[in-house]
């Protein structure tokens, strides 16, 4: 059985804005409060190997997926486009360290790293609004690599400044 272009765009389209998610209200919180839930679920229960392992995947996957949105909507970076949400959020949970997943005080570093992800995410400073400049895919993506990587350097900083208070 063959699939048509037209439903094979359709079904990728899906993938970037995880089905209905991407049109619920607020979508970016929303994809990003998923993916922190999925990977902290997976962090917890795995380790970092398993979530290094689905940041490539799905990385992999949006670059076709965000292409196929953009050509049926005719718009770039819309908002219910959070596949890239996915990554960046899962991204900053790289830079809790695996000691603190069993730590009491995980869910609050989890609520950090969500809101730190947010706040990069939609203030943008430099270097995430240069990277938001990129064509295509790759800037709907590389944006929110940069968030994610801003926000992990500063829970990577908080470790190192008050890692007397996890241990």
């Amino acid at each position: 059985m063959k699939i048509s272009r037209a439903k094979y765009q359709s079904m990728l389209s899906g993938i970037a804005t995880l089905g209905p998610l991407g049109y619920a209200p607020a979508p970016g919180t929303m994809g990003s409060a998923a993916a922190l839930i999925i990977g902290g679920a997976v962090t917890i229960t795995f380790g970092m190997i398993p979530l290094v392992i689905m940041i490539i995947i799905v990385t992999i996957i949006s670059f076709p997926a965000i292409d196929a949105h953009t050509s049926i909507t005719q718009k770039h970076d819309a908002s219910e486009i959070i596949i890239d949400e996915v990554i960046g959020q899962w991204l900053v949970l790289l830079a809790i360290p695996i000691v603190a997943s069993h730590d009491a005080l995980y869910l609050y570093t989890l609520l950090a790293a969500f809101i730190l992800f947010r706040i990069f995410d939609i203030f943008k400073p430099p270097p995430v609004s240069t990277a938001e400049d990129l064509p295509g895919a790759a800037g709907v993506i590389a944006d929110d690599i940069m968030a994610g990587v801003l926000a992990g350097v500063v829970i990577m900083a908080s470790f190192q400044f008050y890692g007397w208070l996890y241990i």
